[in-house]
């Protein structure tokens, strides 16, 4: 049983003058772990971004095949030169693993030491020297809890101020007190990195010297959110469909006019339909059901979704705005639902025929459709980092 899921993010700063980012962050996901890479690229521009994406595909991608943390150290230092000038690697990593089991493996090379946050306080850590080829590399390992942080960086981080407002940059233990400070409980992911990399662009006012990045980690509680999406083939498992959602430990969703009535129809609840009945848009109200989160349309609402976290998943720009949005029509509050409130998302699919589909003998819309849509938006979450898992029924 999983102990923790977890949270991802990060964001960067461009060296001035620079369109590429010297500095690569790789995250990879799979049904027992989170692979967090960033690697810092020697120097900057096209050079530095082509050999810190070399570093942290490498790593990443022997990780999630499941090779051991040492054996993906020993290939991209077998793999990377070292620069014969200045005798140092052409590029720095930071290494974490979270199993959802809760344990939890880091490995650093060369770039600054990761901060662990665990009760808005620095978690102090043992940490074992692992050398490969003469090459120093520090390793560790421990039990993760909910709401634990891990904070990874470029040493654009540390460099913050140098020359200007500070004479030497800020060191571990001034980046340490700055976090602290900043933190609260129920930060994000997102609100921890940027509340960082806020105040490392306000120390280069504004004109970074150094790529910077930020990848914060965020434990989170193993909460499960459910979907609902169309009634069962058989009415007589419309009960246990119910059942399930109402057991759901995050999110209870419920999309289609005919799955509403059915979970209302179990709950002996009413639906209530919001006083101002309008469309926004082309999407279909929304509606309430008491101890329902969201209840949704069913067909157009999941098309626009689609639609949504396909744009988000191409631009982290729109992303950012769309985390941001303020309270919309059903399809936005639906996707930004998914994106900032659900780490877990079960989709139950049932799979009886809908009669107001039925009778358009044009319509495109059928149960094919819909389920390989729900499909297409599973797909599209676990880009974002989501666990989803599917059940026809």
């Amino acid at each position: 049983m999983d102990k923790v899921h977890v949270e991802t993010y990060y964001a960067s700063l461009n060296k001035k003058n620079e369109e590429l980012c010297g500095d690569k962050v790789k995250i990879l996901r799979n049904e027992k772990s989170c692979i967090v890479v960033l690697s810092d690229g020697l120097g900057s521009g096209v050079k530095a971004n082509v050999l810190a994406t070399l570093t942290s595909e490498i790593i990443a991608t022997m990780l999630n095949e499941g090779a051991e943390l040492s054996d993906a150290i020993e290939t991209i230092i077998n793999t990377l030169p070292v620069c014969s000038e200045r005798k140092v690697a052409y590029s720095t990593f930071t290494v974490c693993q979270v199993f959802y089991d809760g344990r939890v493996f880091m490995a650093e090379y060369d770039g600054p030491e990761a901060i662990v946050l665990r009760n808005g306080r620095e978690l102090k850590l043992e940490k074992e020297i692992l050398y490969q080829q003469d090459k120093k590399v520090k390793t560790c390992s421990f039990t993760c809890e909910p709401n634990d942080r891990i904070i990874f960086f470029s040493d654009g981080i540390v460099h913050a101020g140098i020359g200007s407002i500070l004479n030497l940059g800020w060191d571990h233990k001034e980046i340490v007190q700055h976090i602290e400070t900043m933190h609260r409980s129920a930060d994000t992911a997102r609100k921890t990195c940027m509340n960082l990399l806020l105040a490392v662009n306000d120390l280069y006012q504004g004109l970074p010297g150094d790529d910077s990045t930020v990848a914060v980690v965020k434990m989170l509680p193993p909460k499960q959110s459910i979907v609902v999406v169309g009634p069962p083939a058989s009415k007589e498992d419309d009960n246990d469909v119910v059942m399930k959602l109402m057991k759901a430990t995050g999110k209870k969703i419920v999309c289609g006019g005919s799955t509403s009535q059915m979970v209302a129809r179990v709950l002996n609840e009413e639906i209530r339909m919001p006083d101002a009945l309008d469309f926004l848009g082309d999407i279909p109200p929304i509606a309430f059901i008491d101890g329902i989160d969201l209840v949704t349309e069913g067909a157009i609402t999941l098309k626009k979704v689609l639609e949504y976290l396909r744009e988000c998943n191409a631009s982290r720009e729109y992303l950012n705005n769309f985390m941001d949005g303020e309270k919309g029509d059903g399809a936005f509050l639906l996707t930004h639902m998914l994106i900032c409130d659900c780490s877990a998302i079960h989709f139950i699919q049932g799979k009886a025929d809908n009669i107001a589909h039925a009778s358009i003998n044009y319509s495109p819309i059928s149960l094919g459709k819909k389920i390989r849509t729900v499909e297409k938006i599973g797909d599209e979450l676990k880009k974002l980092g989501k666990i989803v898992t599917y059940e026809q029924i």
